[in-house]
């Protein structure tokens, strides 16, 4: 009985000492599942809180990109140019903020770098993220894809069937109603590069107006993008400011139109050649253009946005007839030649220089090209040039660039050689052959102390019968702040007509470069007047390699290699 007894107790024993094991087994597993549980908790707490610093950190990225793009000119607005603009700024979130400062970096040849740095805060963690950005450079951009034909109205350009855009292409919003497509398409026109749209692609009712032609843009379209600034009067002046200020004193022209002759335009005319291996550029001042304009609405396309019209009216301006000089203008220095290189200046801005470039600013119209094809002046710009006028840009030739071009006649990458052009006016392909045709004169007036200068080539005969190639070549960098880029002269009407080449053969307008136009300008009549359009895109200009700064877009893009995220301990 006692053994039994004693045999029990020892049961009772082994069993509580089970028990005990058990409950420590089971709270150290407790203990050890809570602080897992508190170490999860805790890695999600830290985890959100530093996803919120980063999400921060960009949102204040693209609110200073946006800051960006609202000015007219960012260069001079980081200078203090403008009132509105802070280049530091601050946001707050419900559970986090960041502060964002915007800065100049550096020059890419003549383009400018800018410095975005963005620190986001949550909690205990601090997120940042810098970036170098800049300007986006366009390929055609356009303030709209329509052309004026009267005082207050504009009619739609189409691409058509056939036709094959090898450059990016942009149009801003039109802000039209009812809300339409603002591009307009005729069949099956084929873009080979990415075309971008200030509009939407849904109407505010939900209809796609796009879902037609969808198939068209072979490298994609993109909606709801900044609009560019070409139809910005303001940032346009601004931009040709910029330029007066920089350019070296005496390649600063104020031309005065001297010859009595009917609605006399004041010009520089530049006549760009190469000799011995060496850009050159002869220069005269003082020319005088004899304008005409056309007096019915119902003529011709020679239209230029009015002045502080924004831009919604249009009007007539005196195109180019024919143009005199002082007959001593060699003896008296108003016509000189200078090495292209002489123009060069460089860009300053913090203590860095741009890469130097030539530069000529005319307050007035410039003539561009050479009628003595036969001469020296060949109308080849060796060297980097920008010609900034505030009127317009007449071009009287084809206007090459020196140096090595690819198989479809587009400068090569390592071809150093550029050019640009920039008026507040509009820029023209002249009609020759106005005196000819009786449009004008019967030929040229040329009073005493003046002589005429032809321009594009000779048919013979008298003087002034002129005609240009039948392809007319121009490799530059094209900007039109007041209006669209195109021939003069084309007739609505189908006779008369402008004076290209002699004989029957097509004529093609060849743009290698980036355009820029307010609105669009006419080119020619399909089948009757004027040029065929072949445009391509000369992505040089992305390399910095354009001397000042030309660009009007309202996007700005990181640099290669430009973006870095990382955690501020």
């Amino acid at each position: 009985m006692k053994a039994k007894l004693i045999k029990r107790k020892k049961q009772c024993g082994s069993v509580i000492v089970l028990l005990v094991v058990a409950m420590v087994i089971l709270a150290i597993s407790g203990a050890g599942l809570l602080t897992l549980s508190y170490g999860v908790r805790h890695r999600a707490i830290r985890y959100k809180s530093e996803l919120n610093a980063m999400l921060a950190a960009e949102a204040g990225y693209e609110r200073a990109i946006f800051e960006m793009s609202q000015q007219q000119d960012l260069l001079a607005a980081l200078a203090g140019d403008s009132d509105d603009f802070d280049p530091a700024g601050q946001l707050s979130f419900s559970d986090a903020s960041c502060s964002y400062q915007i800065s100049f970096d550096t020059f890419l040849g003549a383009r400018p770098i800018y410095n975005v740095v963005s620190v986001g805060n949550a909690g205990m963690f601090t997120r940042s993220v810098a970036v170098k950005v800049v300007q986006a450079v366009g390929g055609w951009d356009m303030g709209m894809c329509r052309v004026p034909v009267s005082s207050n109205s504009t009619y739609p350009v189409y691409y058509a069937a056939g036709e094959i855009l090898d450059i990016p292409i942009h149009i801003n919003t039109l802000d039209d109603n009812p809300d339409e497509r603002d591009i307009y398409i005729k069949e099956d026109p084929r873009f080979l590069q990415h075309v971008s749209m200030g509009e939407a692609r849904y109407t505010s009712q939900d209809s796609d107006k796009y879902s037609g032609v969808m198939d068209c843009f072979e490298a994609g379209i993109y909606f709801g993008q900044p609009d560019s600034k070409i139809t910005d009067e303001e940032a346009v002046a601004k931009k040709v400011e910029g330029f007066e200020e920089a350019t070296k004193e005496q390649f600063r022209f104020e031309p005065v139109a001297e010859a009595p002759v009917s609605n006399p335009q004041s010009a520089v005319h530049l006549e760009f050649f190469v000799q011995n291996g060496v850009g050159k550029v002869r220069i005269t001042d003082d020319c005088t253009v004899r304008g005409f304009k056309q007096s019915s609405d119902s003529r011709t396309y020679d239209y230029r946005v009015t002045p502080g019209s924004d831009p919604q009216r249009y009007e007539r301006y005196y195109i180019y007839a024919y143009h005199l000089i002082p007959d001593d203008a060699d003896a008296t220095g108003q016509r000189f030649i200078v090495d292209v290189e002489d123009t060069y200046v460089s860009r300053s801005y913090g203590g860095v220089e741009s890469e130097p470039g030539g530069q000529i600013f005319v307050d007035g119209n410039v003539i561009i090209g050479s009628g003595e094809s036969e001469s020296v002046f060949q109308d080849v710009v060796k060297g980097k040039m920008t010609v900034v006028a505030t009127g317009n840009i007449w071009i009287a030739d084809s206007i090459t660039v020196d140096g090595e071009h690819d198989d479809d006649g587009i400068p090569t990458k390592t071809n150093p050689n550029v050019f640009g052009l920039i008026a507040r006016g509009v820029i023209r392909v002249v009609d020759p052959g106005m005196a000819d045709y009786s449009y004008v004169d019967d030929e040229p007036v040329v009073p005493a102390g003046f002589e005429y200068v032809p321009i594009g080539l000779h048919d013979g005969g008298d003087l002034h019968k002129r005609h240009l190639p039948a392809s007319v070549e121009i490799e530059a960098a094209i900007t039109s702040g007041g209006g669209g880029f195109g021939a003069e002269n084309v007739r609505r009407s189908y006779y008369g007509g402008r004076k290209e080449s002699s004989g029957n053969s097509q004529d093609y307008l060849y743009v290698r470069g980036t355009l820029a136009e307010v609105v669009r300008g006419v080119v020619g009549l399909i089948g009757s007047d004027g040029f065929l359009k072949r445009y391509y895109l000369d992505d040089r200009m992305l390399q910095g390699i354009l001397p000042g700064d030309i660009w009007l877009k309202g996007k700005y893009i990181p640099a290669p290699a430009g973006w870095s995220d990382y955690r501020v301990d």
